[in-house]
């Protein structure tokens, strides 16, 4: 009778279904964050977790989201961006590993050349203070305008503005649609991309891939030694995840930063 008995607990111990491997719920932005986060995916698997992608629109969201533990991680922004998001809205988030770098750019559909931009003429750029800062100094660069010395810069912070352009500060998603009605558009790659332009035909200026703004992943610090959040950043900092930037995402100007 217990030979029996024995069988059958094993029968039922052999049909039981396996444990559902533990979720991690990360948060992105379009292009190319989503991409990049579908190869760690079959990598972090490998270490017995499922990644369950989000996507947001905006570039607020992904950190409420992760603040109020609606995400386990986010990976959209960069540490500049962060930091300032960080003491506005008080939030406990914390930068983990970086693993690419998106060059934002100047794009047109009524010039060719930025040489070509008339005087008066109307150019938009993003209004969060980071991404203000790196199209301020973009169009600086490319001699368009003077800015004060600084980290934070507006159009109040323009010395000098030799052909009066006309400054219009905007939510980043929204600048793909202003194209119609500006001179120059001042654009993040992955907005850029989203709206389907392509960054080493189309833009008529890139910040240099030295910038220091290279896209990071992101949690809650006091997830930051978990096991999963380390898997998941061993993940996106992976061969798999490098090869998979330089191979299929460097000819749209992403370039990994590990």
């Amino acid at each position: 009778m217990k030979k029996i008995i024995f069988a059958l607990l094993a029968l039922a111990a052999l049909a039981a279904p396996a444990s559902a491997a533990e979720k991690i719920i990360l948060g992105v932005t379009p292009f190319p964050a989503k991409e990049i986060a579908d190869v760690a995916k079959a990598v972090v698997a490998k270490e017995g977790y499922e990644l369950v992608v989000k996507e947001f629109t905006d570039f607020v969201q992904p950190n409420l989201a992760l603040q109020d533990k609606s995400l386990d991680a986010n990976f959209f922004q960069h540490i500049p961006y962060l930091e300032n998001m960080k003491s506005e809205k008080n939030l406990d988030i914390v930068p983990l590993v970086k693993v690419h770098l998106l060059p934002i750019g100047i794009y047109s559909q009524k010039v060719k050349s930025l040489k070509e931009v008339k005087d008066r003429s109307v150019v938009a750029v993003p209004n969060d203070p980071t991404n203000g800062f790196r199209a301020y100094k973009l169009l600086e660069r490319e001699g368009l305008l003077k800015m004060k010395p600084g980290n934070k810069l507006t159009a109040a912070d323009i010395v000098e503005n030799p052909k009066k352009l006309k400054l219009i500060e905007l939510e980043a998603p929204q600048l793909p649609r202003t194209l119609p009605d500006t001179a120059i558009s001042v654009i993040n790659m992955n907005f850029a991309v989203d709206a389907g332009l392509d960054p080493t035909k189309e833009a008529l200026a890139l910040e240099s891939k030295e910038s220091p703004y290279a896209v990071v992943l992101a949690c809650r610090s006091k997830e930051r030694e978990s096991a999963k959040i380390k898997a998941l950043a061993k993940a996106l900092n992976s061969p798999e995840v490098k090869k998979f930037i330089t191979e299929k995402l460097s000819a749209k100007g992403v370039v990994p930063a590990f």
